[in-house]
């Protein structure tokens, strides 16, 4: 599992979309199908200062519904940021002339958040809901390995505080086919201090919801406040603020439902004619922001990119830009623990990336990895003492490991005189399919390069070879690849 903040809008549109359709686990079907009108969300990103007028032009043209007499909106950042309306991050009741004002001042500039600073790019828009404190609710489900806990609180909105003490809890097993809860269970258990008017809602609403949960593999679900409002044709429910996270390994199985509900027919939005062909079904892949003051640089953006077109896992992430210290780690749990082995031998400081390629990778996109990861560890000015590249990982399943090393080889050509120019020291343990074969070849090609390699196979622990390569301290009865047993170990390259 690997669990992904997405944006409130698009969990907003997921739900607009699913929770009429969505095949419930209760033994009813639900009285209420909570099938809303087209969802009402202007999402407005702005990349820089000067394109601010233009985007809420734009705005207007693709979501006319801003520009009714009278109507009164929410704005409010759509960015990961948490109690927003404490930090003075919410705009409520609002003309649409008021609101473009509110973003305007605030858009494409930096802020500071709960000692974090970061850019406000992207902003969300949606029609305000009047409505009294005691219609708020709290609703939470959240994954586990036992299964899915529901949280439910009757007071709801800004000041709910600690709902992990006083909200009522169920747990839904793992075999939901046959363990799922009753109606009159999940009554008694989270809505007993609810008004009897609203139960059947209510209960009618967590079915739905836990359904669309199940369906689109969410991982993490957090709707505060839920209103319910009583009305004289029935029901309202309104889910006014909303946190999710998605499990984006399921891409391949839910990407087309993550699509649908976010494409422009559904949500209502005005396109431009096109005099291409398109599927009025299709909508954009989903996008996992980066966390508030965490924006992707263009080489992690591009790694992002090369990810979400393979089924191979790559991930990077520049912790020290200028850091002497840089890694091509094969695997989630070796990157781990090389960064833990690094901090561990007091040179946190200099870690430079933290990432992996994995999932059996190919040459070429092993490749344009290695590619951009040799092309930031060169970009500075040389430093005295030189520069440390671990290339390593534990023992790998399936991944070939004959073939990522071709690719890296390749980048080392694009980048020898880099590379020698900044003296960069190569420290390699890899264990797994092939594994002599891939060593053989890159310690050929670090003998053919003129670059200073010490290569080991699965005998030697990632614990061994980064003190090794930082401390100078050397394993005792572990080879280098392709040494004679009787032969002494070389010196250490930065001895």
């Amino acid at each position: 599992m690997s669990a992904k903040s997405i944006h409130e809008a698009d969990g907003k549109a997921l739900l607009a979309y699913f929770l009429p359709k969505s095949a419930v686990y209760s033994e009813t079907e639900p009285v209420t199908s909570f099938q809303s009108s087209t969802p009402k969300l202007a999402s407005l990103t702005f990349p820089s200062v000067e394109s601010i007028d233009q985007v809420l032009v734009e705005a207007e043209e693709t979501y006319p519904w801003l520009l009714t007499p009278g109507a009164k909106f929410v704005a409010k950042p759509d960015q990961l940021i948490k109690r927003r309306g404490k930090a003075g991050l919410l705009a409520l009741n609002k003309s649409w002339q008021d609101a473009k004002k509110w973003i305007s001042e605030r858009a494409a500039r930096s802020i500071n958040v709960e000692h974090i600073d970061g850019v406000l790019r992207t902003f969300l828009v949606e029609p305000f809901v009047p409505h009294e404190q005691q219609h708020e609710y709290y609703i939470n489900i959240h994954s586990v390995r036992e299964g899915d806990w529901i949280l439910f609180y009757h007071e709801g909105g800004v000041d709910v505080g600690d709902v992990d003490s006083k909200a009522s809890k169920i747990l839904i097993p793992v075999d939901i086919d046959n363990e799922y809860p009753s109606n009159e269970t999940l009554i008694k258990e989270l809505f007993s201090k609810c008004p009897a008017s609203q139960h059947r809602t209510l209960v009618d609403f967590v079915n739905r919801l836990y359904a669309v949960y199940v369906d689109l593999q969410f991982t993490y679900l957090e709707i505060n406040p839920l209103v319910v409002i009583p009305t004289p044709k029935g029901v309202e429910v309104h889910y006014l603020d909303l946190a999710g996270k998605l499990d984006q390994t399921a891409e391949f199985e839910c990407g087309p439902k993550w699509a649908v509900a976010r494409s422009p027919a559904a949500l209502g939005q005005v396109v431009a004619a096109s005099t291409t062909k398109i599927n009025i079904d299709a909508g954009p892949p989903m996008v996992f922001p980066a966390p508030f003051g965490r924006e992707l640089s263009k080489e992690e953006a591009y790694i992002a990119e090369l990810d979400s077109k393979t089924g191979a896992s790559l991930k990077l992430t520049i912790l020290n830009p200028k850091g002497t210290i840089w890694t091509l780690v094969a695997g989630g749990g070796a990157s781990v623990v090389y960064a833990d082995a690094i901090a561990s031998a007091g040179f946190a400081k200099e870690l430079a990336n933290y990432g992996e390629y994995s999932g059996a990778p190919n040459e070429v996109q092993t490749y344009e990895y290695a590619k951009t990861v040799l092309d930031l560890m060169t970009r500075d000015e040389p430093v005295e003492g030189g520069k440390v590249l671990f290339i390593g990982g534990g023992i790998a399943n399936f991944t070939q490991v004959g073939s990522t090393f071709k690719g890296i080889i390749r980048a080392f050509r694009d980048y020898r005189n880099a590379l020698h120019n900044h003296k960069v020291r190569i420290y390699i343990r890899r264990g797994g399919p092939n594994w002599q074969e891939g060593l053989r070849l890159i310690k050929n090609a670090g003998e053919e390069l003129d670059l200073p390699m010490e290569i080991f196979g699965p005998d030697m622990h990632v614990s061994g070879i980064v003190p090794l390569a930082l401390l100078g301290k050397r394993p005792k009865n572990v080879q280098q690849f392709g040494a004679a047993s009787a032969t002494t170990p070389s010196t250490p390259l930065n001895v």
